[in-house]
């Protein structure tokens, strides 16, 4: 009884911050090796990630540090009933999913003296958003003041040293993404508003939303109010959006990539019993329920869980044979 009420104090807490003249003191802050297994109570997902990476996790924590290493909240498995989103990022190394190589047709993350923010496009149906899914918002005050996603932690070292960030926002559909984190600041609950999530990514984020280009940047902050007074969306007038602001010391690169291959969807399942994907990443065909795929990066496939244990062995066997022999055997 006690250990739960003692959760139940930290967990109503943990989302929470003290304002006093200056910056807010938030009651609860985690490096990532510090992260709660859970950070808000009746979340189903979890905040111990470890490292490296794994393409089924349900980590809950992303990183915003490069163009290079940024991840996006979107859902856990593909299909319209889905409720569970998780994160997806460019760079291994924190315990999460990775977005897959060629997901992402263009980024940029600009570094500003409030905000870091990476704004750009690609084909996110890779990571389970369907076809003309408009706008999600996640942001971590949520509705019921907990987090959305629930239990969400939002981790940056664009500042200096890695750190928990307390103000975001971010907003994903199917061929465009933002995300902002804003520095503990007076005015970072402003910089990072979160009233506006009907308006999507280039409304609440003015940025770069080219395809084609990659690259880091420091630049101007944003403005941050609307006129005298504030907007509130559905008000019979609604303001066009604030300038994109000024960038420079640009650093550009032809792409962005952690060699993880595209997954092949074979159910159209919401609630999987087993992995429904087969990675397409080897030279070697493989069949995933009477279907053939064939990779390019040269890795080893990964196998789905559906193939029988006599069907795994025979293929193993075919591509040991095959390879010796120059030909190929598949089921």
């Amino acid at each position: 009884m006690v250990q739960t009420s003692l959760f139940a104090l930290a967990s109503l807490i943990s989302g929470t911050s003290l304002t006093f003249a200056g910056s807010p003191i938030y009651t609860a802050t985690y490096a990532p090796q510090e992260a709660p297994y859970n950070a808000e109570q009746g979340q189903s997902e979890h905040n111990q990630c470890g490292n490296g990476y794994n393409q089924t996790p349900e980590c809950q924590n992303t990183y915003l540090n490069t163009v290079q290493e940024f991840c996006l909240w979107t859902p856990a498995r593909h299909g319209p009933n889905s409720q569970v989103e998780v994160a997806w990022c460019m760079a291994s190394g924190h315990g999460t999913r990775l977005i897959p190589d060629g997901t992402i047709t263009g980024a940029h993350l600009v570094v500003t003296p409030d905000y870091v923010q990476v704004t750009g496009v690609g084909n996110l149906t890779n990571i389970n958003l369907s076809a003309g899914d408009t706008d999600s918002e996640f942001d971590p005050h949520g509705t019921d003041s907990e987090g959305s996603p629930l239990g969400a932690l939002a981790l940056s070292n664009a500042f200096g040293q890695m750190e928990q960030i307390h103000e975001w926002m971010s907003f994903v559909s199917y061929n465009q993404f933002c995300f902002r984190a804003c520095q503990s600041s007076a005015s970072a609950s402003t910089m990072c508003h979160n009233i506006y999530e009907a308006m999507g990514c280039e409304w609440n984020m003015p940025g770069n939303y080219d395809a084609g280009v990659f690259d880091n940047c420091l630049g101007d902050t944003a403005e941050g109010v609307y006129g005298t007074s504030t907007f509130y969306q559905g008000a019979s007038a609604t303001p066009s959006p604030h300038p994109i602001p000024s960038s420079s010391s640009c650093t550009t690169y032809s792409t962005i990539s952690n060699g993880q291959g595209i997954f092949a969807r074979t159910s159209s399942s919401s609630t999987p019993t087993s992995n429904p994907y087969t990675q397409i990443g080897s030279q070697c065909p493989v069949r995933t329920q009477g279907a053939l795929f064939m990779g390019s990066s040269g890795a080893a496939a990964h196998i789905a869980p559906h193939f029988s244990w006599e069907e795994l062995m025979f293929t193993i066997f075919a591509v040991v044979v095959g390879s010796s022999s120059g030909a190929l055997f598949v089921l």
